[in-house]
C-alpha cells in the first residue's frame, strides 16, 4: 500500500462502515492516522486489471510489550463490486505469508457475528474462533458482540512449544509436603 492508494482504500473502508457489519468505526480515519497505526510491510492492496484498488488488508501490533512482538490484529476489506470473487482470500493469504516472513506467530481480529462471509473466509484460511466478547461497544444505539478469531503460524513461534501447560508443584498447607 502506497500513498496513491489511499483514496480508494478510504472509499472501500467507508463502504465497509456503511454496511454496518464491518467495524465500530463511524468514518474512515485520515491517511496519517491509518498509516501510523499499521505496519507498512503488512499493509497490502489488491488491484484489478485496470490497476484499480479493489481491496486491502492491514495489520497492527496488539501491544508494545515484548511478549506480544509476534502478535498483530488485522483487517480485510473488499470493494462491494469485487466481493465474492476471491479477492479477500488472496489478500488474507498474502497477509499471512508477509506476516510469517516478518516473524509474526499470531494474527487475530474481532468480527461481528452476522458477518458470516468474513467468518467463513477466515475459517478457510486457517483461523479459529477463540471466543465471543459480548456487548463490546455500540454501533449507533445498538450494543454489538464480537467473535474473536486467531491464526497461529505453523512455522513461526513454534520452537520449544510442547503443547502442555506449565506444571507447578504446590505445597499443601500444614503438611510441608508438595
Amino acid at each position: 500500500m502506497v500513498a496513491a492508494d489511499w483514496p480508494e482504500v478510504r472509499a472501500i473502508y467507508a463502504a465497509g462502515i456503511a454496511s454496518g457489519k464491518a467495524t465500530f468505526e463511524t468514518e474512515p480515519p485520515t491517511e496519517q492516522i491509518f498509516t501510523a497505526g499499521h505496519q507498512q510491510e503488512l499493509s497490502l492492496v489488491a488491484v484489478d486489471d485496470r490497476a484499480r484498488v479493489i481491496g486491502w488488508a492491514a495489520a497492527a501490533p496488539v501491544s508494545d510489550r515484548c511478549v506480544d512482538a509476534g502478535v498483530v490484529e488485522h483487517s480485510v476489506y473488499v470493494a462491494p463490486d469485487a466481493q465474492g470473487q476471491g479477492v479477500g482470500r488472496q489478500l488474507l493469504e498474502a497477509l499471512i505469508a508477509a506476516s510469517e516472513d516478518r516473524g509474526i506467530w499470531t494474527i487475530q481480529s474481532g468480527i461481528f457475528p452476522e458477518n458470516v462471509a468474513s467468518l467463513a473466509l477466515h475459517a478457510r484460511c486457517g483461523f479459529r474462533v477463540v471466543g465471543r466478547r459480548e456487548r463490546v461497544g455500540k454501533v449507533g444505539d445498538v450494543w454489538r458482540d464480537v467473535v474473536m478469531i486467531e491464526r497461529r503460524s505453523a512455522s513461526v513461534g513454534t520452537e520449544g512449544a510442547t503443547g502442555e501447560g506449565a506444571k507447578v508443584q504446590v505445597e499443601q498447607p500444614g503438611t510441608g509436603a508438595l
